[in-house]
C-alpha cells in the first residue's frame, strides 16, 4: 500500500511538474514582468506605460509567443531576484547583467546588449574623476553604487577600500547623495549615468572615462532576461525568438530611442559563457 501511494504521489508530482510558466501563460495569455524603474533599461512612463530596452524586447517576444496580456511591476533592483524566486512575477525585464553569481540563483536568456561603465559627478567634475583608479588612489573619496548592482563587486575587485563604497537603494538616492556631498561619484552603466545627467543640471556624466579593466580584462556588462529555475522552457522560447530578432532592423528601430543600437549588440556571446566563472 505504501508503495502504491508513493507511486501515485510521484505520478501526481510528475503531472504537476509538466505544467510550467510557459504553458500557463500560453493558456491564459497572461504574464508578469518586473522592472527596476531604471532608464533606459526598464521603467514605467508617467502614464504607467512600460518603456525601455528590456520591456520593449520582452513585449515583442511575448506577442510572438501568443502572450498579449502583460503586467509590468516596479520593484527595487535589489529585490528583483528575490521577488522572481518568490513568484511575485515571472520574468525580470530590467536589463540585468548576466554573471556567475546571479546564474547560481536564476536562469538567464542570452544577452540582448553589451555596455560599459561610467560615473556621474557634480558639474565641472571638481575631483577630476575619470576612472575607478581615480577613486582608488584617494582614500578620502566616496563612490556610490546601487544595492544589488554589479558596481559594488567591480569597485571591490578593483581594489577600492570598502569604507569608500557607499551602497544606496536606487539611483535617485544616489543623485541626492552626490548633490549633498555624501559621495563624490555615482557608478553605473554609461547609459544610465548619461540619462541621470540629462535630468539634473547639478550633475553630469564624467567625460572622458577610462574603460574599467579587472585582472587584465576589459569589463563590459551583458544584459538579458531573468527566469525562475524550472522555467527552462520559457527561457528557451525567449532565446529562440531572440536568435532571429536581435540585430534585425526591427530590433534596432525598437531600441534606438533608448540609446541602444548596433554599437551595443552582444555579438555571439551566450548566457552559458557569461555564467561560467
Amino acid at each position: 500500500m505504501v508503495r502504491i501511494l508513493t507511486l501515485m504521489f510521484l505520478g501526481l508530482f510528475s503531472a504537476f511538474s509538466l505544467a510550467d510558466t510557459l504553458d500557463d501563460a500560453k493558456a491564459s495569455g497572461k504574464l508578469t514582468l518586473a522592472v527596476a524603474n531604471e532608464i533606459p533599461y526598464g521603467y514605467l512612463s508617467s502614464d504607467g506605460e512600460p518603456k525601455g530596452e528590456a520591456p520593449e524586447i520582452a513585449l515583442h517576444t511575448l506577442k510572438a509567443l501568443g502572450i498579449d496580456d502583460v503586467e509590468v511591476l516596479v520593484t527595487e533592483f535589489g529585490s528583483l531576484i528575490p521577488g522572481l524566486k518568490a513568484g511575485r512575477f515571472d520574468v525580470i525585464a530590467a536589463g540585468m547583467y548576466i554573471n556567475p553569481k546571479r546564474c547560481k540563483q536564476i536562469l538567464f536568456s542570452n544577452p540582448t546588449y553589451t555596455i560599459g561603465e561610467g560615473f556621474l559627478v557634480k558639474n565641472d567634475n571638481p575631483q577630476s574623476l575619470h576612472s575607478y583608479e581615480d577613486v582608488k588612489k584617494n582614500g578620502d573619496l566616496k563612490l556610490g553604487v546601487m544595492a544589488g548592482a554589479v558596481e559594488f563587486g567591480y569597485a571591490k575587485d578593483y581594489g577600492i577600500a570598502l569604507d569608500q563604497i557607499v551602497t544606496l537603494p536606487d539611483y535617485p538616492s544616489g543623485v541626492a547623495a552626490l548633490k549633498a556631498g555624501r559621495i563624490d561619484a555615482l557608478a553605473g552603466t554609461v547609459l544610465t549615468m548619461a540619462e541621470l545627467g540629462k535630468k539634473d543640471d547639478a550633475v553630469m556624466l564624467a567625460q572622458p572615462f577610462e574603460d574599467l579593466v579587472i585582472d587584465g580584462k576589459k569589463v563590459n556588462g551583458y544584459g538579458g532576461f531573468g527566469f525562475r529555475p524550472g522555467d527552462e522552457r520559457l527561457r528557451d522560447a525567449f532565446n529562440e525568438h531572440l536568435a532571429g530578432f536581435i540585430g534585425s532592423d526591427e530590433h534596432i528601430a525598437l531600441v534606438e530611442p533608448y540609446g541602444f543600437g548596433r554599437h551595443t549588440l552582444p555579438g555571439d556571446v551566450t548566457a552559458e559563457q557569461l555564467c561560467t566563472p
